[in-house]
């Protein structure tokens, strides 16, 4: 199970950021301001443990000068973004108004209009590959109107285990995704 989710995770968060509204994304992100570098190819944004809810913040106010609702907005993270928040001024959670602090609960959970994911599985490019000569990691974030996706179990059979004396299941997924809203999708260039 572990595996197809990775699967369908990597087809879906890979293959969304190119329907991004052009607003929500690069040097000069914002509709209404053009005010916010988001990062682009060869000028990666570079995330430190003392600017990174500075980004999130700048994304949020992206998000809202394209009039995308606060409510249902969400940011997938790469697994060392996650780790960097933990380290910055959120990890104390007065600050957040949180009973437990990050490090206590290892849950990034919300900031600014967004709740937090982490992944393995965003889109990269290889450091050989950018002009920064950095590793390069698109963030995405949005709002529930952005992406329709829908999953279905079509064939389901049980069979007995080769390996052992237990049936097994197995069964043919099929999926699909699209971004119906790109108004209310963009991302961030980032590296570390």
């Amino acid at each position: 199970m572990k595996q197809l989710k990775i699967a369908v995770d990597s087809a879906v968060l890979a293959g969304v950021a190119a329907d991004a509204n052009s607003y929500n994304y690069g040097a000069t992100a914002g509709k209404i301001s053009a005010g916010y570098d988001l990062g682009a190819s060869g000028a990666p944004v570079q995330i430190t443990k003392t600017n990174v809810t500075d980004y999130i913040d700048d994304c949020g106010t992206v998000l809202g000068e394209n009039d995308v609702p606060e409510e249902g907005s969400w940011m997938v993270l790469p697994e060392w973004m996650g780790g960097m928040i933990r380290k910055s001024d959120v990890k104390d959670a007065s600050m957040t108004g949180d009973s437990k602090s990050v490090l206590r609960t290892n849950v990034i959970g919300n900031l600014g209009r967004f709740t937090l994911y982490t992944s393995n599985q965003l889109p990269t490019v290889a450091a050989a590959t950018d002009a920064s000569g950095f590793k390069c990691y698109y963030v995405l974030f949005g709002n529930m109107d952005a992406i329709t996706f829908a999953a279905q179990l079509t064939k389901t059979e049980s069979l007995r285990s080769t390996e052992s004396f237990d049936t097994i299941i197995r069964g043919l997924m099929v999926y699909g995704f699209k971004v119906v809203k790109g108004q209310s999708l963009g991302y961030m260039y980032v590296r570390k």
